[in-house]
């Protein structure tokens, strides 16, 4: 059961001008589930993305990237759920192609211009031909209003699917903001997020939306972990179709659509750890008075990423012990350990390098057994400070895993 996440409400999700989704049952790994999308995209339009950094990265992210790179007009992206098309070589990179090659037969435009995406089960041959099988029926489907069925088209071990809108006035008029997401483990992007894909129909030049995705999953993504792994199929793709025929280019402008593409990507994000396989828990960890933000991201994820402080999580038990080690431990080499405050929501737990004088462990236990709650550590070295969102590891997370494949 996903944490304090509010159910998908399809009549919110803003159709964007120039954007057609359309969802198919090709039968990829299970029979009858919608499991492959197409999101068709005007002439005119404009792309950038960030990949995984996993150095065994899926054979779709390796052509995605070429196919960006090549500076074609993008038309269309193919995301199928079920296989994840990683760990397969040539014959992987060879189906992956053969899918964009038939989604482009079907539209009319370059193979160039098709960026595949693929989600699901690591090193097993990606079914080509049942996906290619599908490509008619999900041609067909397209239509702008497909964002929430096109959300459940690209679940893996998510419980529910992952959207949302946001309108922003621009000097030249209203423009929206309307995404998906897709992720519930394997969560600890080093870019993105197992997949995410946001457009808008503002106009909005490459230079300027690389510039904005690389920003938002900064914020967002990048900001998350539910158990520590990078996945091999990690993106994260920005879309600017220029339907709305509202133009962004200066500063004042691409600051608010950012700020409205950055609300929609932290909104996703956050959607991810909420939904995480087995979590009870949507935990705030919060570094704050670092020497820099990279050093508060260190001792934040440190603390996020520890089994033995995440188990506790699970069981409500303030087992302050853990989180100072995982803040020993974070590499932060000069860190004074007797200057460092650590709090629960409010409360201050430690401080001085030991228990707090006043605290109680009932306080702890108390704030521990909220479906949320927040943990704050002010290291008192500087003013930079970082903010990450993670959950517990419980009990349903290891069956969910060890029974993934079979």
């Amino acid at each position: 059961m996903a944490v304090n996440l509010v159910p998908l409400d399809p009549a919110a999700l803003e159709p964007i001008v120039g954007v057609e989704l359309g969802v198919a049952r090709a039968g990829i790994r299970q029979p009858g589930r919608r499991d492959l999308l197409v999101m068709r995209l005007a002439p005119g339009s404009a792309m950038a993305g960030v990949f995984t950094q996993n150095r065994f990265c899926a054979a779709p992210v390796l052509l995605a990237r070429q196919h960006l790179a090549a500076g074609w007009e993008p038309r269309a992206l193919v995301v199928n759920t079920g296989n994840a098309n990683a760990g397969t070589g040539a014959d992987g990179i060879a189906r992956a192609r053969a899918v964009c090659e038939g989604l482009a037969r079907a539209l009319g435009c370059a193979v160039e211009q098709i960026l595949p995406f693929s989600t699901g089960v690591i090193m097993e041959p990606l079914p080509a031909e049942r996906i290619l099988a599908g490509l008619p029926a999900a041609v067909a489907d397209l239509a702008p209003g497909n964002w929430a069925q096109a959300a459940e088209a690209i679940m893996t071990t998510d419980t529910v699917p992952k959207a949302a809108s946001r309108r922003v006035a621009l000097s030249g008029g209203e423009v929206r903001v309307t995404g998906i997401a897709k992720g519930a483990g394997m969560i600890r992007p080093d870019m993105a997020t197992m997949l995410a894909f946001v457009a808008t129909d503002a106009a909005v030049a490459r230079a300027d939306l690389e510039r904005l995705v690389r920003a938002a999953a900064s914020r967002s993504f990048n900001c998350i972990t539910v158990d520590g792994d990078t996945s091999t199929n990690d993106a994260f793709m920005l879309v600017a179709s220029g339907g709305a025929g509202v133009p962004a280019r200066d500063e004042a402008d691409l600051g608010l659509l950012g700020e409205a593409i950055d609300a929609v990507a932290m909104q996703l994000a956050q959607a991810i750890v909420r939904d995480a396989e087995g979590a009870t828990k949507f935990v705030t960890v919060r570094v704050e008075q670092g020497r820099d933000e990279a050093e508060c991201r260190r001792v934040a994820y440190a603390i996020a990423h520890s089994p033995l402080v995440k188990t506790a999580f699970f069981a409500s038990d303030p087992n302050l012990g853990r989180i100072l080690a995982a803040i020993g431990y974070a590499g932060v080499a000069d860190l004074d350990a007797g200057g460092i405050d650590l709090y629960l929501n409010e409360i201050r737990v430690a401080t001085g390098g030991a228990r707090d004088a006043d605290y109680r462990e009932s306080q702890g236990v108390e704030a521990m057994r909220q479906a949320e709650f927040l943990l704050r550590v002010v290291l008192n070295r500087g003013s930079a400070a970082a903010t990450l969102w993670t959950c517990d590891l419980s009990f349903d997370y290891v069956k969910i895993n060890a029974e993934y494949r079979t």
